[in-house]
């Protein structure tokens, strides 16, 4: 499998949203995002385990349920 990059991404999938919502109503989807607010670095500390090992053993377990 091809990994996109972050560029090819975003075209597709902004020509998704013009194809299935017209130009009109894409902009006015894409406008209802915010950027939120808050420390999202210091917010993920208290979600994330930075233990390395323990990150590259689920990183394994993904690639072998691939």
């Amino acid at each position: 499998m091809k990994v996109k990059t972050l560029h090819e991404i975003h075209d597709e999938g902004m020509n998704a949203l013009r194809k299935t919502l017209g130009p009109v109503d894409m902009i006015r989807f894409i406008q209802m995002f915010d950027h939120g607010h808050g420390d999202y670095t210091k917010d993920r500390k208290q979600w994330l385990n930075n233990d390395l090992d323990e990150v590259c053993e689920e990183i394994q377990q993904m690639q072998k349920q691939e």
